[in-house]
């Protein structure tokens, strides 16, 4: 049968693809880590419970990232340039089996070289295929279950490539020396949900948008900013976002994701808008989520988020515009958890979508309005109904937990599961691959720690 046949292409065909046997058997290797609790048992001593602490860490092994791809979509890859499997850790979401979990990768390795004082957007791996990853923890190894490929409507990758010329960063090869093609097709997938009929649904950051995938991979709809003018892509596109996230600050659309006990999806825009520039938007504290009906397919409500000083969030960082969501998660009814992180710390806020809150089709969805929502150094005293937030855990101060945490999912009562983003072993710079074009890894790992916090949630 042709690859594309099905649009499914399962992860198991690695071995044919020519992973080395060993590291499937390391990958498949059973048994509980040494000295590891399970997710969510509490401990018989009350004191232990005052405080969140670390119960369970496992490690993704390595993949060669061509064998990977060319697994699911053959001839997907020609050089992987040493790049193993890395970025699942865009995302996570219970699979619904104890330990297993969808993950989804973002757009694939991706750094940024400096020419002639201008930063230059590298895509080392430009054949490289956003993909659905299906994994298990066990023990103290993270174990690639089933992978799937994000395609067109014709079955073809959807690629990780900038979008449109002038909106999205030019996109270069690893040495920021040969300019790629824009593909109108590209995603950088982020925060990923299934739904109850097997289907995903997935954010991406350049449009920003929300994609409908089907259970096999194939993009259904990609739903993009009213007046974005997406032209080209293999799939249907639908205007049903309000046009003022077409403010995007660059590589800062979507990134968290929930989907709520009813159905509909709650959609993190993971920096303020850079409204009316980017100078307002990287001195901003105030972020947007929306509500979007599944059934409906469209946008019901907006909600004002307000960020905690940075360093409050990282008291090592100074950087306003370091600030990001990266994870929501739904908690029943209309509650969430929020990631507010740096790429060294993180805060989880519980928050409340009261329809009070609803900013949906006012003046500060009218990019003309000035001051802009971003601008207002108190958006509340302006009468603007911020939501209300109480902190849940700082997992910067939880010994154990590594950085750039993108990715939450709620284990049980008391426990959470944290993926990291190893940005594939990547690093910026020039030095990021050596002379003959092979990564010189970071060394970071993609880990799953589960986390028990000491009142639950």
């Amino acid at each position: 049968m042709s690859p594309h046949a099905t649009g499914r292409h399962h992860v198991h065909r690695l071995a044919a693809a020519g992973v080395p046997l060993a590291v499937l058997a390391a990958l498949a290797t059973a048994g509980p880590a040494a000295g590891a609790q399970a997710p969510g048992a509490r401990s018989a001593d009350p004191y232990v419970t005052r405080t969140a602490t670390v119960t369970r860490t496992a490690t993704l092994g390595d993949i060669p990232l061509g064998a990977f791809s060319n697994a699911l979509l053959p001839g997907t890859v020609v050089d992987d340039r040493g790049v193993d499997l890395g970025g699942i850790g865009s995302d996570i979401y219970p699979a619904g089996r104890e330990g297993e979990f969808w993950t989804v990768t973002d757009r694939g390795p991706n750094g940024q070289i400096k020419v002639s004082g201008t930063k230059r957007r590298t895509f080392p791996v430009p054949g490289f295929d956003p993909s659905i990853v299906r994994i298990r923890v066990v023990g103290d190894k993270v174990k690639v279950l089933d992978a799937i490929a994000v395609t067109t409507s014709s079955g073809k990758p959807v690629t990780g490539l900038s979008n449109q010329q002038g909106r999205d960063e030019a996109p270069y090869s690893y040495d920021a020396r040969t300019p790629l093609s824009y593909d109108p097709d590209g995603l950088d997938t982020e925060g990923i949900v299934r739904a109850a009929d097997g289907s995903f649904w997935l954010v991406d950051e350049y449009g920003p948008s929300l994609v409908h995938v089907s259970a096999r991979g194939m993009v259904l709809t990609r739903y993009v900013p009213k007046g974005l003018d997406l032209t080209g892509a293999d799939y249907p596109v639908m205007e049903a976002l309000p046009s003022v996230l077409s403010h995007r600050k660059t590589n800062r659309g979507f990134e968290g994701l929930a989907q709520l006990p009813g159905g509909d999806l709650v959609l993190a825009v993971q920096s303020p808008l850079s409204l009316p520039d980017a100078e307002a938007g990287d001195a901003s504290l105030t972020t947007r989520l929306l509500r979007f009906s599944t059934k409906r397919r469209a946008v019901t409500a907006e909600y004002a988020y307000r960020f905690d000083p940075v360093d409050v969030v990282d008291p090592s960082e100074d950087e306003t515009s370091e600030l990001k969501i990266s994870s929501v998660v739904a908690v029943g009814g209309n509650r969430l958890l929020v990631e507010e992180r740096t790429d060294k710390a993180a805060r989880l806020q519980l928050v409340d979508l009261g329809s009070r809150a609803n900013i949906l089709g006012g003046r500060w969805d009218d990019d003309t309005t000035s001051p802009s929502l971003e601008q207002l150094q108190d958006p509340a005293a302006s009468g603007v109904p911020v939501l209300s937030k109480r902190l849940v855990v700082d997992l910067g101060k939880v010994s154990g937990v590594p950085g750039k945490i993108e990715g939450i999912a709620r284990v049980d009562h008391d426990t959470l599961a944290l993926i990291n983003d190893n940005d594939f072993g990547m690093t910026d710079g020039a030095d990021a691959f050596d002379t003959q074009g092979r990564l010189v890894d970071s060394g970071v790992e993609t880990t799953v720690t589960y986390v028990r916090l000491p009142h639950g949630v």
